[in-house]
């Protein structure tokens, strides 16, 4: 793996785990994630009156993209507001990069090195550890499983539009490309809240502290285009695998800021999570 691009998927990954923290210590996560979206899109519809957009043999990809986007932000806000962001975090994308290998051998034809095979078994056991120490905490109730189900329906959705996307970037511009993505997602998100909702209460949200749905905006664009841009020259299956140290950091986070049990097992799975992660990075 190139070091920028390691250097670079790192950046993201912290940024990620950021916007992921002030989401979750939002009072109503639908409403905040759908300010989120908007300001993103405004954000980057400004960006494209400077860029332009996309050629047109990537806006096929920037369409499936901003369906599976949208879906993506819409579960997430969900899990999050039944379930400890130290379970639902690390096991939405710490799951991700199994699906997405799996994708980048069946439909990109990349070739898998032992060290990297071993850095996924190594990832999707520390989520396994991680996962379980919540269902025996509780039994294995209801509550507990379902979000665990919840995590990886959402780590599916994360290795389709990185499937996507990685594709879309190797072959055209990235900062156009994704640009395009931000500015088109808030037009499903933004329907489905003022549904759910209605204008007022949704409205009632942005009259009330308006910096941390700013600054989620702000980091969740920011750390997908520094992704996006180590897609374009580092393999695609690595190098999702490497941007989910965001795992480990957002683990930390909820445990050091939102007051949520760490527990030694919680520790112990980051950190086989974290090792998986540095093996494919240094192995792969």
């Amino acid at each position: 793996m190139p070091l920028l691009a390691i250097l670079l998927l790192f950046l993201s990954a912290s940024l990620h785990a950021l916007w992921n923290l002030l989401l979750k210590r939002s009072r109503e996560k639908y409403i905040a994630m759908g300010w989120q979206v908007i300001l993103g899109g405004i954000l980057a519809f400004f960006l494209l009156l400077f860029t332009g957009l996309p050629p047109r043999a990537l806006w096929l990809f920037a369409a499936i993209s901003i369906a599976l986007e949208a879906l993506y932000f819409i579960l997430l806000s969900s899990a999050y507001s039944d379930h400890d962001f130290s379970l639902v975090y690390p096991i939405a994308r710490g799951t991700a990069p199994a699906f997405l290998v799996l994708w980048s051998v069946l439909f990109l034809h990349e070739t898998l090195h032992p060290g990297g095979l071993l850095g996924v078994a190594m990832i999707v056991s520390g989520m396994v550890i991680i996962g379980m120490t919540n269902l025996l905490q509780t039994r294995g109730s209801r509550l507990h499983a379902r979000g665990v189900m919840v995590a990886l329906a959402v780590a599916l959705l994360i290795s389709l539009y990185t499937l996507v996307d990685g594709t879309a970037v190797k072959s055209g511009p990235p900062l156009p490309y994704a640009l395009t993505m931000f500015a088109g997602v808030p037009f499903f998100t933004t329907a489905y809240n003022l549904r759910r909702y209605g204008w007022k209460q949704f409205a009632t949200a942005w009259n009330g502290p308006r910096l941390h749905l700013i600054l989620m905006a702000i980091l969740g664009v920011a750390a997908y285009l520094l992704a996006l841009l180590a897609y374009t020259f580092a393999p695609l299956s690595y190098s999702g695998a490497i941007r989910e140290v965001s795992v480990v950091i957002g683990a930390f986070l909820g445990w050091q800021f939102l007051g949520e049990q760490m527990g030694g097992t919680r520790l112990l799975g980051s950190i086989v999570m974290f090792a998986g992660i540095s093996t494919i990075a240094l192995f792969g």
